[in-house]
């Protein structure tokens, strides 16, 4: 016992000097294994929860470094404080959007791929939290080494969630769609600029913008003529400078400007080519460039010039008005004048036929002329050539010569030079009859109102007053109204022609300022369908229409026609004389033409009594028929004109005159004998 006392307490001694000695050693242990047990159960403990990519990483020897353990050991803490609910949202919300936080909250107006995203997150948290999980467990079933546990770590921790890898696809879908649409925006705003610039590009061709600038160093136009459109713009500015240079007192300038605009006037002269310039020409578009230039730096002021041309460019534009109304005055002279070798031709006919016998002046096959089953023509005119081309034409294109017969109207001035032309001139096995419309007793004042009317004081003053307005000054719209021809009956013996044939079923009216092309025997085959007058309508969607001739503010034409009726063409019409007849049409025309003894229905003319007689009376006839217009529009397709049956110089510039269009003149001459003698001898050429 007291050896084991002894020992026992010698062994206290022993022990408590120990203690005392390694006290500081052991406290140092604990602690330090109390450290590193909190730090392994810390990351036991939170791995689940983790599992995001940017927790770990690997440094140069391979193993993992432990970024954010600071933030697992607290929330390992925290979950004693939340709920579940809680700590889902926050690892849903800190698993892409980062940690919540305030600014998480400030994001309404976040779009719908990011919301779409979030509401992924938070659908998908049990199944990330599931993968997560089970990587925990590899490492914490893994009982080999840290190397074996670093390996299993890497590979069952996924790559990219399902939430992550529909957000992808969604985004890039997203990024698909909008190149498209902005590869289509890009298509569709080139195609405008395209169209944009084609139609501004359209616009601008004639005006030719800047395209003569005298500035520029190099003249840029193509046009074959550009010398003579660069003298008149090196004019036009010379102008302006001139008056510059005179308005602040640089004389010698002026002077200078004045000698060279003078020069580049007698280089110019009236060239159009630059074919027709002198020699000197470019010379003189140095010069005048040097001068030009030199006044340029001396004188230019933007506004003042601006001023300068604003006001010749007005100057210019009232010239074009004064000149095409000079124009229409010229244009309405000419249409009303014989040219002199028409005069010559009718007078020299006149005398020879006065001087034949009287046996000799009679025409053969007198019995045609009322024989209603043959083809009968009607023409009214005091143009012996323009007859002669009508009954040529006519003839040289018919299958069946033997069966036309043309009844010819003139008035008692041209009857003798009308008979002596075909007596010379036989229409080949046609028959021919000219009469004379002075000779018509019954057409007197008491029985036609045009007559009566041309006979009253007002009518006279109308047209022989020397202080009636119908000089320049005054206007010309209503000269043409004045033309002697519509004080002539040839032009309303239209509306008798039952009277002049009353033998006769049907016949065809044609003007003398036609030219035939086909055979006309077709249009007595026509069935009018119970009409009077056929013939081919003139309207289209808004023009030569009843209100274009028609006074439409009188209330017995507004309450008695309509306005948008189609307009037909007077110059070929085939009239049924027996329904003429039966519907009194000479008796319309008179009751109309009483009303309008002061003009106030239409103006004069034979067309607008025309339309208001055989109204909801005219039957329409093929276009190719009748092609009008030659006589004023120079845009006609040479196609229509070729294939019609009947060509129309309607207008001003008929055929016979010097200002007749040139590329449908030939349609006209071509029925022409400008060898007969007396063509030839009256100097009538083409």
């Amino acid at each position: 016992m007291t050896i084991r006392g002894g020992l026992l307490s010698g062994a206290g001694i022993q022990r408590n000097k120990a203690i005392g000695s390694r006290f500081p050693v052991v406290l140092v242990l604990i602690f330090s294994l109390l450290a590193f047990s909190i730090l392994f159960l810390g990351r036991g403990l939170f791995a689940p929860a983790s599992g995001g990519e940017d927790d770990f990483s690997m440094d140069s020897s391979g193993l993992v470094q432990d970024h954010n353990w600071r933030q697992r050991l607290a929330s390992q803490h925290l979950k004693s404080l939340f709920s579940k609910e809680v700590m889902d949202v926050i690892k849903a919300s800190t698993h892409d959007l980062g940690p919540l936080s305030v600014d998480f909250f400030r994001k309404n107006n976040m779009s719908a791929s990011w919301k779409f995203g979030l509401e992924t997150a938070t659908d998908n948290n049990v199944t990330f939290a599931e993968s997560t999980g089970l990587a925990s467990n590899t490492r914490q079933e893994t009982s080999g080494g840290k190397q074996e546990y670093i390996s299993n770590e890497v590979h069952s921790r996924p790559m990219e969630t399902p939430a992550m890898l529909v957000r992808r696809q969604l985004r890039e879908k997203r990024q698909e769609k909008r190149a498209a649409d902005l590869v289509k925006q890009d298509d569709e705003v080139t195609v405008k600029l395209e169209n944009a610039a084609i139609e501004h590009s359209n616009s601008v061709d004639s005006a030719v913008l800047g395209k003569y600038s005298i500035w520029r160093k190099e003249n840029e136009n193509e046009n074959s003529d550009s010398n003579v459109r660069l003298i008149r713009d090196q004019m036009i500015m010379a102008r302006v400078y001139l008056s510059l240079a005179r308005m602040k007192n640089k004389t010698d300038l002026a002077n200078e400007l004045q000698n060279r605009l003078k020069e580049s006037q007698r280089s110019l002269g009236d060239a159009t080519a630059d074919s027709e310039l002198q020699r000197s020409a470019p010379e003189k578009i140095k010069a005048m460039g040097q001068v030009l230039a030199k006044a340029r730096e001396q004188l230019y002021d933007c506004k003042l010039v601006t001023g300068k041309l604003r006001a010749m460019l007005q100057s210019a534009d009232e010239q074009v008005r004064i000149l095409k109304k000079q124009s229409t005055f010229l244009s309405q002279i000419a249409a009303k004048t014989i040219p002199n070798g028409l005069h010559c031709l009718s007078m020299r006919l006149t005398i020879d036929y006065y001087l034949l016998p009287q046996e000799k002046r009679k025409f053969p096959q007198s019995e045609n002329l009322e024989n209603p089953s043959l083809n009968h023509y009607a023409l009214f005119s005091d143009n012996v050539l323009a007859v002669s081309v009508v009954v040529n034409s006519t003839i040289m294109n018919a299958k069946e010569p033997e069966k036309h017969v043309f009844h010819l109207v003139t008035d008692k001035l041209n009857f003798g030079a009308m008979n002596m032309w075909f007596l010379l001139n036989p229409p080949g096995k046609a028959t021919i009859h000219v009469e004379n419309v002075d000779e018509f007793k019954w057409l007197n004042s008491s029985y036609c109102p045009v007559l009566r009317q041309l006979e009253s004081a007002a009518m006279k003053e109308y047209y022989f007053k020397a202080a009636h307005p119908t000089t320049l000054s005054a206007g010309s719209s209503n000269l043409k109204y004045r033309n002697p021809k519509y004080l002539s009956m040839l032009n309303h013996l239209r509306f008798y022609l039952p009277q002049v044939y009353p033998k006769l079923d049907k016949i065809l009216f044609l003007d003398d300022d036609i030219v035939v092309q086909k055979d006309l025997t077709g249009l007595w085959e026509v069935n009018l369908h119970g009409k009077v007058n056929g013939a081919v309508e003139t309207c289209g969607e808004s023009f030569h229409r009843f209100d274009k001739y028609l006074n439409f503010s009188n209330p017995h034409i507004a309450k008695s026609f309509d306005p948008n009726a189609c307009g037909w063409a007077y110059g070929m019409n085939m009239f049924d004389l027996i329904e003429w007849k039966n519907k009194d049409i000479t008796g319309i025309y008179h009751k109309w033409q009483n009303m309008n003894e002061d003009r106030v229905l239409w103006k004069l003319g034979t067309l607008p009594p025309g339309l208001i007689t055989f109204y909801g009376l005219t039957h329409p006839l093929e276009k190719s028929w009748h092609v009008l217009g030659l006589g004023y529009n120079p845009s006609i397709d040479r196609s229509e004109i070729e294939n019609a049956a009947v060509v129309h110089y309607n207008g001003n510039m008929k055929p016979w005159l010097e200002l007749a269009m040139n590329r449908y003149r030939p349609y006209w001459t071509k029925y022409i004998k400008y060898d007969h003698p007396y063509v030839r001898n009256c100097k009538i050429s083409e």
